[in-house]
């Protein structure tokens, strides 16, 4: 699921929300009723020309959506988080046999997304794999529902759906659709690939030439526009996504996770903490430590290289690149196999 979003409207959330817990009451309310609606409806009259009655009469039909909102909030920090069993609900051979069907049937879309962004097919074919299933399941929530739920009613990110909500209501503008027609995940994203507003608006493109961006029910569009959501947020063609490390018995990790996902540390700079690399590494790589917990088992550590972090960039999770990266190989192993 993308997590991305556009700035725009940033202003608005101290208007908008408070900390504290959106009270039932206030939930009951029509939106269009609530001040921080009618601030965000003058803000998009102002800055994009909208007409406040037609925003009005949105938000008058918008839905609170509870489910969405319990969807949304992370598990308590006691659960304890486990890569094996991450992994195995992802990287299973249903996916896997349903990933060969895609890339067999959209082979020639693949191809061609792959030598003009410069992302290796299997990617491509990994990533609509885990979102949603080669387009099988991709949300019954409708979307303006959700992000103005997430936008109104959801404090703790607030601010990055009222920016997605600028980007749909845009969105449906430019593309003269019905507000309340699109449907999506829990999180608002759409289609195929599961974008967010902010991403369609930004990086989906007409990869078929028909003249039109469907990412709902054009499989080339959500290739091409995978592909190049990737190449927009630096895949480096050829690079590698990630290495083993070797962890030697008093290496000094804490620093090294703690810096997060981004790669910051050259080979020297992890061998003086205890992290041995392969020699064969460019000692000019940027490199990133990330542990994957394995509930009650040692955790295992990978060493990621842009790419990686690149991937990142669709879903924040580090359990999500590498169940991504990993459900690549298998695909491309499975049809080199066949080829």
């Amino acid at each position: 699921m993308l997590l991305l979003g556009l700035p725009g409207a940033q202003g608005l959330l101290a208007q908008s929300t408070s900390p504290q817990t959106v009270s039932s009451a206030l939930l009951q309310r029509d939106y269009n009723t609530r001040p921080e609606v009618q601030a965000f409806i003058r803000d998009m009259v102002e800055r994009h020309g909208f007409e406040a009655a037609t925003l009005a009469e949105y938000f008058s039909g918008a839905r609170h959506q509870p489910r969405v909102v319990t969807l949304m909030t992370p598990a308590p920090p006691t659960v304890r988080r486990s890569w094996a069993v991450y992994r195995s609900r992802v990287v299973d051979p249903v996916r896997v046999e349903m990933g060969i069907n895609f890339w067999r049937t959209h082979q020639e879309a693949l191809r061609q997304a792959s030598e003009r962004y410069g992302v290796p097919e299997e990617i491509i074919v990994a990533i609509i794999g885990v979102e949603t299933n080669y387009g099988r399941v991709t949300g019954t929530f409708r979307v303006f529902d959700t992000l103005v739920t997430l936008s109104f009613d959801y404090p703790r990110r607030a601010e990055f759906f009222l920016g997605e909500l600028e980007q749909y209501l845009l969105w449906v503008r430019e593309n003269r659709l019905d507000v309340f027609g699109p449907l999506g995940s829990f999180a608002g994203a759409i289609g195929i690939p599961q974008f967010l507003p902010g991403s369609i608006r930004r990086h989906a493109v007409d990869f078929d030439g028909d003249g039109r961006i469907d990412l709902s029910r054009n499989a080339a569009d959500a290739v091409g526009s995978v592909a190049n959501f990737l190449a927009n947020h630096g895949w480096q063609r050829g690079g590698p996504t990630h290495f083993r490390p070797e962890i030697r018995p008093q290496a000094t990790l804490g620093p090294l996770l703690e810096s997060g996902i981004e790669p910051r540390f050259l080979r020297a700079e992890l061998e003086l903490s205890g992290v041995q690399v392969e020699p064969s590494l460019p000692p000019d790589l940027p490199l990133a430590l990330i542990e994957f917990p394995n509930g009650e088992q040692a955790s295992e550590y990978v060493l990621a290289a842009p790419n990686f972090y690149v991937i990142t960039r669709y879903n924040r999770s580090s359990f999500y690149a590498m169940s991504v990266i990993e459900l690549a190989q298998r695909l491309r192993r499975l049809r080199n196999a066949q080829s």
